[in-house]
Order: C-alpha cells, then sequence, then structure tokens
C-alpha cells in the first residue's frame, strides 16, 4: 500500500546520520551461557551444564538504544543500572558501541536488570531474572529528568520504552510529554500494561495486540476487532498516531479523522521475533525525525521489523542492509 522512491530513501537514508534520538526506559543486559550437558548432579536430580562460552548482550531500552546507533543516529540512553557486576559489564558494553553513558544513573538500592539464559545442547534450559519493578526514588528520578531537560535542545526524538521495570513512573511519563510537546520534539511510546493510559499527548502510541487487548478487555481477531480497538486508544491517549502491531498481521496505522490503515508484514522467512519490537520503534522514530510521513516511516519500520525476524536471537537492524533491500525490492 505503500511506497518510497528510491530519490526519498536516498534523502531519509541521509539524514539518519544526523539524528538525536532520546531512548528513555528500562535498559536491560541479556546474558548466555552456553555449553554441554553430560551428566546428571549427584546433588539433586538436575543436569549439569558444563558452559563453554557466555557472552552479553543489550536487552530492553539499551537494545531500542544499540538499534538507534546502527541506524546512523546518536542515542542518548536514559535509565539506571545497579552498583554490581552486570552494571560494569553493562557500561563496557556502551563503552565497546560508543554509545554515550550521561544518561544512566548507578542506583545502589537496586540491580542492574539482566535476564539470564541458560543454554545446553540447543536446548534453552532456564532463564534467571535479577530485577527491580518498584518504581525509582525521587533522588535518582529527578537526576534522569535533569538530563532529559539539559539534552532536549539537542534532541530529534525520545523514544519512551517502557519494560514496567519502574524507570517510566507516572511522574517521569508526563513531565517527559510535556517538555517534548513544549520542545516541538516528537515523542513515540512502546507501552507496557502498567501506566497505559499515562501516555497521552504523544506522537506515535506503538502498542501490540496483547497489550491492546489486555487493557481493552477485549480480543482482538477480526479487522472490526482491529479498527475498534485503534479507534479507543486515539480517543483515550489523544496521541497524534497509534500504530497497533499485529504479528504476522503486520500493522495497523490510526489518525484521527482517517480510515485505518493496514501494511502487512515484511518478515519473509521468521527464525525469531525476539527485539522485533525494538527494531519498529527504533526505525519508526529514525524516519518520522528524519521528515518521513507516517505511512513512509511505517513501511520502513515495518521492513526493518520483519528483516530482524529473520535472524536468530536479538539482532539489531543495520542501516545498509535496510535501506539496500528496500530499493532492491523497489527495482
Amino acid at each position: 500500500m505503500a511506497t518510497i522512491s528510491n530519490k526519498k530513501l536516498i534523502s531519509l537514508k541521509r539524514k539518519f546520520n544526523k539524528l538525536n534520538i532520546a531512548v528513555i526506559g528500562d535498559m536491560m543486559l541479556d546474558a548466555y551461557f552456553w555449553g554441554d550437558v553430560r551428566r546428571i548432579s549427584p546433588e539433586a536430580p538436575v543436569p549439569v551444564v558444563e558452559v563453554e562460552n557466555e557472552f552479553f548482550r543489550f536487552g530492553g531500552a539499551a537494545n531500542v538504544a544499540l538499534n538507534i546507533i546502527k541506524l546512523g543516529g546518536t542515542p542518548y540512553p536514559v535509565g539506571v543500572i545497579g552498583y554490581d557486576t552486570y552494571g560494569t559489564i553493562f557500561s563496557s558494553l556502551l563503552n565497546d558501541t560508543n554509545i554515550m553513558n550521561d544518561g544512566i544513573v548507578v542506583d545502589d538500592s537496586r540491580p542492574t536488570t539482566t535476564k539470564t539464559r541458560v543454554i545446553a545442547d540447543n536446548q534453552h534450559v532456564v532463564r534467571i531474572d535479577k530485577e527491580s519493578k518498584q518504581y525509582l526514588n525521587k533522588d535518582i528520578q529527578n537526576k534522569a529528568y535533569a538530563y532529559i531537560e539539559k539534552s532536549i535542545n539537542e534532541l530529534d526524538g525520545i523514544i519512551l520504552q517502557d519494560y514496567n521495570k519502574g524507570v517510566l513512573s507516572p511522574a517521569i511519563i508526563e513531565k517527559t510529554i510535556k517538555l517534548a510537546n513544549k520542545h516541538g520534539v516528537l515523542i513515540t511510546v512502546d507501552p507496557k500494561f502498567n501506566n497505559f493510559f499515562c501516555y497521552k499527548n504523544v506522537t506515535v502510541f506503538k502498542p501490540n495486540r496483547k497489550e491492546a487487548e489486555d487493557v481493552l478487555g477485549m480480543k482482538i481477531k477480526t479487522d472490526e476487532d482491529i479498527s475498534t480497538a485503534g479507534i479507543k486508544l486515539l480517543e483515550k491517549l489523544n496521541s497524534k498516531y497509534v500504530l497497533l502491531t499485529l504479528g504476522e498481521g503486520g500493522i495497523a496505522i490510526f489518525e484521527k479523522g482517517k480510515k485505518e490503515r493496514i501494511m502487512p508484514t515484511k518478515a519473509r522467512k521468521v527464525a525469531d521475533v525476539s527485539g522485533a519490537g525494538d527494531t519498529v520503534i527504533s526505525t519508526l522514530t529514525m524516519a518520522l525525525a528524519a521528515g518521513a510521513n507516517i505511512l513512509e516511516a511505517s513501511y520502513l519500520a515495518n521492513y526493518a521489523g520483519g528483516l530482524v525476524c529473520e535472524e536468530v536471537g536479538i539482532v539489531p537492524i543495520e542501516l545498509d542492509k535496510l535501506f539496500n533491500t528496500v530499493m532492491d525490492e523497489n527495482e
């Protein structure tokens, strides 16, 4: 339904390299332990995993920041880590990927949010979560917001990436949206269940089907359901756009006074959907900040989400791969 000429694509790609995007939300670390199982523990009837490899990657809002830098932009991550080993590893990853850490506040009262996956013989054995879901204390909230306020004139866009781990409190949400609107900075939201209706007056609100079903108390199966859900969200949130992501059903785009538009998925061979939502919100925000309209931005975001679904694991989108793939399809 939407296409972008190669001339427009070249212009957008060039502008991507000049964009500054704040990513505010729950920073996470993904830890992986790979190994083999050759025996059962003598202490309990459980397998003993002999670890052969371990590595760490960004998760949550940090993965959104990684997507921004891979798309050529400059991310301004704003969030919290703990004063612990995983916080040190997180800071090292920031340094390795050339992502600034000025907006990352260290809070020694909580752990660095970490998801540890143990994988043996190509089987996911267990996941261990280390996190706090409590809202940040006022002092930490004030430090985080002070950085947002200081940086606002440098920003082309803001992403609020919520995983309900405590960074995005109602107070931070409200103040950040007001600040963005006051300065004319576009603001996009990837929500979770808590605080869902706190995100009023933003540029784009992007829930997935399950999130919308949970808060609206309805099943979204038919085209009529999709339409009803999108219209309700537009009315309740007063956002400029609502993008309802539907998995294999693509993206439904809602705008006040206009009929919704459905954009089919661009995944050609789905290997793993992990991280696709992070890629979609990153690409969408970058495209809008670069001057794309909502249909063009959604088209690029949909493509980017499809491309990362073809990879195994949480993999960020690459600028050249995205634009080259779209241009190749235009030919």
